[in-house]
């Protein structure tokens, strides 16, 4: 066999990458901080769930590392007017077992949102629920009727509805008609038969191997992908909760990559050239949730028997008891920024400057005493311990800080999968929440955890402490109707100056992400906190 020169020089780079990565060369080991709780596209809305998602199913539109709207199933968008969407499909896209990609299953997505009996949350129908019609003019073109005005609706479908096979039960004619089935005459699919693989189709740069709970994820690579053909032939995804060994995993050489790293490790990593990191500051804001909506409160003890929280001028005291700055640099060793507001300053329908919320225990206590808690009360903080970075340390933090002032604070602190579904069911009285801006600007965070509940208009529906303001729901209201950017940023900022002062949720800082790597692979950090294979790269690549 002969080779030209330039073919020898590709034969000796292609030697010297392959010496460079050898046998685990095409396989990524990944240790996850937060274990995906299912394997169903439309189960529960949160990061680890959503990051896995991505790599099996794809959304009508993507964001990219920076988290700006980029095209995926669909090549475009646009207004027909102001309550319709159009979108164009791609037409070169396959599922993993061969079936075209057509509007058919945008539409069977959309109903079986809407028709899902084993999600714990409604998150991935908030969307779903404001449309009023569906059509499919032919196979490459779905028009979206909404009952308001949606501004966000490219951002809200980059982050909530991943495209599932719609011949993964029986049907007849698919139409919009939620309430009849849309035309299914089998059962919807459950989340065993996701977790099973059955049902776990995709048209992802991934097929699901393995979902094994509490054990971990195996993906193969999706060699009919329509995108980018990732690196990667085959990705393990382990849940190692505590940093500890998630560190002691990658320097034994477990794992080529790991997130969140403790930010105390960071120093040991710089001094090492076997590993890297990268840092990227993210939207993600942790908070706490406090029952306003009750009267007692399950988890307060309180001299008068009245539930405390339900006085905006305890609410206040809370935040002010509380050391953001410390906790930042103690606790997150810097990895996280101090949060004034509910969004990072200057993100829109937030606040340029959000004022200082100053750590003042002593005025804390003035407005304690103000309220008639002269001597406190007593209250269960209750939070995960496997979901934000450092949240049990947070917890435990915060509750000195209270304790303090003289509110006697107990933490009870447990894994994700426990928490979320006693959350859902409102069984806290004061519960740390994280949550991040999918969608660029204050509206979706509002829409979800402060705004009155109103399931019908998928309005409040993770306002887990009953709150309820009608001169928010006013402006937020109009706000999140309002196409005119210009008036809806007022509109928001606006509604963001009520929260503030009403204090719904009392915001804790922003939450910078880490991931810590071997030598020979590199991880490109995304704003939205997703650990993806397709982000991970060899070095050089």
């Amino acid at each position: 066999m002969l080779f030209t020169r330039h073919a020898l020089a590709l034969l000796c780079a292609s030697a010297g990458i392959a010496a460079a990565i050898p046998a685990q060369a095409q396989t990524l080991k990944v240790a996850l901080s937060a274990e995906p709780t299912s394997a169903d596209p439309h189960y529960h809305k949160m990061t680890a769930n959503d990051a896995f998602s991505a790599h099996v199913y794809s959304s009508l539109i993507a964001r990219d590392a920076d988290m700006n709207l980029v095209p995926s199933l669909a090549t475009s968008w646009k207004n027909l007017d102001d309550l319709t969407w159009e979108f164009k499909l791609r037409r070169d896209v396959t599922f993993s077992n061969g079936k075209p990609f057509t509007s058919q299953d945008v539409l069977f997505t959309i109903c079986r949102t809407l028709n899902n009996e084993t999600n714990i949350s409604s998150s991935y129908a908030t969307l779903t629920q404001m449309f009023t019609d569906v059509q499919t003019p032919d196979d490459y073109t779905v028009i979206i009727k909404t009952r308001e005005p949606l501004p966000v609706m490219p951002a809200e479908l980059a982050r909530s509805l991943p495209i599932i096979w719609n011949g993964i039960v029986p049907h007849g004619k698919l139409t919009f008609t939620p309430k009849q089935g849309c035309g299914v005459t089998g059962p919807w699919p459950t989340v065993v038969d996701f977790n099973s693989g059955k049902d776990t189709i995709g048209t992802g740069p991934y097929i699901l191997k393995s979902y094994v709970k509490g054990t971990g994820i195996e993906l193969v690579r999706n060699e009919h992908y329509w995108g980018p053909k990732p690196y990667w032939k085959e990705v393990k995804m382990v849940p190692v909760p505590n940093a500890g060994p998630r560190m002691t995993g990658l320097l034994s050489g477990d794992f080529d990559l790991i997130e969140n790293p403790a930010a105390r490790d960071i120093q040991r990593l710089k001094e090492n050239p076997k590993f890297g990191y990268v840092a990227t500051p993210s939207t993600r804001l942790v908070f706490f949730q406090p029952d306003v909506g009750r009267n007692p409160s399950p988890q307060i003890k309180s001299p008068n028997g009245k539930n405390p929280l339900q006085d905006v001028r305890v609410r206040q005291a809370i935040s002010m008891a509380i050391d953001r700055k410390a906790i930042t640099q103690r606790i997150m060793d810097g990895m996280a920024t101090p949060a004034y507001q509910y969004m990072p300053d200057g993100m829109f329908g937030g606040l340029a400057h959000a004022p200082e919320i100053k750590y003042d225990p002593a005025g804390a206590k003035k407005l304690l005493a103000e309220a008639g808690y002269p001597d406190g009360f007593e209250m269960t903080l209750s939070s995960t311990n496997d979901r934000y970075i450092n949240d049990g340390q947070v917890a435990q933090a915060v509750a000195q800080f209270l304790s303090r002032i003289g509110i006697k604070t107990n933490v009870d602190a447990m894994t994700a999968s426990i928490y979320f579904p006693k959350r859902a069911k409102r069984e806290f009285s004061f519960s740390m929440g994280g949550w991040p801006s999918e969608v660029g600007e204050a509206s979706a965070l509002f829409q979800l955890w402060v705004t009155s509940l109103d399931a019908a208009k998928s309005l409040g529906t993770s306002n887990y402490g009953g709150y309820s303001n009608p001169q928010f729901d006013k402006v937020y209201r109009e706000a999140a109707v309002t196409v005119d950017a210009d008036k809806r940023r007022k509109l928001l900022e606006e509604s963001t100056k009520i929260a503030l002062a009403d204090v719904p949720l009392i915001p804790l800082h922003f939450e910078s992400t880490l991931w810590a790597y071997r030598t020979g692979v590199t991880y490109e950090g995304r704003r939205d906190q997703y650990t993806l294979a397709m982000s991970a790269k060899p070095a050089g690549k």
